[in-house]
């Protein structure tokens, strides 16, 4: 890919800047980050409309459902409303599904980054000017919810509980933990919990969607990039949260009559997540020390005491040293 640039979120004035004058503006900063970056664009959004710029997509490319929908609210809360009636007509904001594993980098230079070979960017052409400039290499759908969905029970759910299962039992990476048999035979049959909520909603072919998971199992296994499970683990917070990679499929596999043994068990282990750098762990630790298993079950997942649900996190957690 050719004419790309980067900016520093931080900078305002220059992030304004390329809002103002650029065709495509896109973001990778961590779907928590985005209301930080929401002045600068807000800001080149409105000098943009005041000289009568051509339409301009902005797509926010976070592991996250709505990412760019999201982005899109930080923004408007900061502009005027006759700014905001001119924005329709010409600023976007298409969600988008990304995903590519980039660990934690160990080079002298920050521009050197290390990722794997496989990569996915789809975007949803339905919230796209009608005459936008297609992107080499990206999938444009006229219906995203199926890919961010797939993506984020596959990649996303497969990548955190291996970094669950591999921190309960003393394993330093990822690479480490998927060379465990009986942890990688835990991660597929979490996915194909994951997998049959997936087929049965979205109509996905199971054999293709079998094949999937086996790619993804592959490329945890990748032995050139060494990712820490503490760092595919933190934020557990976020990652037990009702609308992300465990509850959700959770819950849908139970209204579904899907079993959920196996994701149960990976909420259990992220429970048991006592990585004393990160806040979020911290913060979770604190709770079930104060609270009890069930009620901060109850309180980060949403999840009430008397769904049969809660009662196998507890089964497990109570089951794991």
């Amino acid at each position: 890919m050719t004419n790309v640039t980067a900016v520093d979120g931080k900078n305002i004035d220059q992030v304004a800047e390329v809002v103002a004058s650029d065709d495509l503006v896109t973001t990778a900063v961590g779907v928590g980050v985005l209301k930080h970056i929401a002045a600068g664009i807000a800001q080149g959004i409105a000098t943009r409309l005041s000289t009568g710029a051509k339409p301009l997509h902005v797509i926010a490319c976070e592991n996250a459902i709505g990412g760019s929908a999201q982005l899109k609210e930080h923004v408007y809360a900061l502009l005027d409303e006759d700014v905001k009636q001119q924005a329709a007509s010409s600023i976007y904001f298409p969600n988008a599904a990304v995903d590519r594993i980039v660990p934690i980098q160990h080079h002298e230079d920050p521009l050197h980054v290390q990722v794997e070979p496989f990569y996915e960017w789809v975007v949803d052409r339905s919230q796209m000017h009608p005459e936008f400039k297609p992107v080499d290499g990206v999938l444009y759908v006229d219906n995203l919810e199926p890919y961010i969905e797939r993506k984020l029970f596959t990649v996303n759910t497969g990548h955190c509980s291996a970094a669950y299962l591999g921190y309960t039992a003393g394993f330093k990476t990822i690479q480490e933990a998927m060379a465990d048999e009986r942890i990688a035979a835990d991660v597929r049959g979490t996915l194909q919990e994951t997998g049959a909520v997936l087929v049965n909603r979205f109509g996905f072919n199971e054999d293709e969607h079998e094949r999937y998971i086996t790619k993804m199992l592959d490329r945890f296994r990748n032995p050139f990039l060494t990712d820490e499970v503490t760092r595919v683990g933190r934020s557990p917070l976020r990652k037990l949260s009702p609308n992300d990679r465990l509850v959700r499929p959770a819950l849908q596999a139970y209204e579904l009559g899907i079993d959920t043994d196996h994701l149960t068990m990976i909420m259990a282990a992220a429970l048991k997540f006592n990585y004393t750098e990160d806040p979020e762990a911290t913060e979770l630790q604190k709770a079930i020390m104060e609270l009890g298993i069930s009620k901060a079950i109850t309180k980060y997942k949403s999840i009430p005491e008397d769904h049969p649900v809660h009662h196998k996190i507890v089964t497990h957690y109570n089951a794991m040293k």
